[in-house]
């Protein structure tokens, strides 16, 4: 499943019933000036089909996961500056930030991630992209 995505597109798998996560997938799909991001959510059985070879450490995730063709699965905070860095200016200034070790940045991910439910809330049902965008959308 990983090979049929292009070579040129990135691959975000994002929470679908988190309205956090589904307000920063919409925040990606407006800056998306290169057209780079293709997205699917964790619940999907493309993700399982995706995710079903990966490690422990992967599948235990409930964050966002970032696969480039080239680079394979990013997870937490590193996923997400990676994301930052190919919107441009100005949100990929925070791609700075990968120079702090993970450990530490992802205890701050974590926080958020951990508290992202009972601080923005949660959907009963995974978000159905509009018409307009649901090319970013694998089936």
């Amino acid at each position: 499943m990983m090979t049929d995505i292009p070579q040129h597109k990135k691959l975000v798998l994002f929470d679908g019933v988190c309205n956090l996560c589904n307000s920063s997938v919409q925040y990606i799909i407006k800056r998306d000036k290169n057209n780079v991001f293709l997205f699917t959510p964790l619940q999907s059985e493309s993700a399982k089909q995706i995710l079903r070879d990966q490690d422990s450490k992967i599948l235990d995730t409930d964050s966002i996961l970032l696969y480039e063709p080239d680079k394979g699965i990013s997870i937490q905070s590193t996923a997400a500056l990676r994301i930052a860095r190919s919107l441009g200016f100005p949100i990929n200034i925070l791609a700075i930030f990968l120079i702090v070790p993970p450990f530490l940045r992802n205890a701050v991910y974590n926080f958020i991630a951990k508290n992202r439910y009972k601080w923005y809330g949660r959907r009963s049902e995974c978000m159905m992209p509009s018409a307009e965008i649901s090319a970013k959308f694998l089936k």
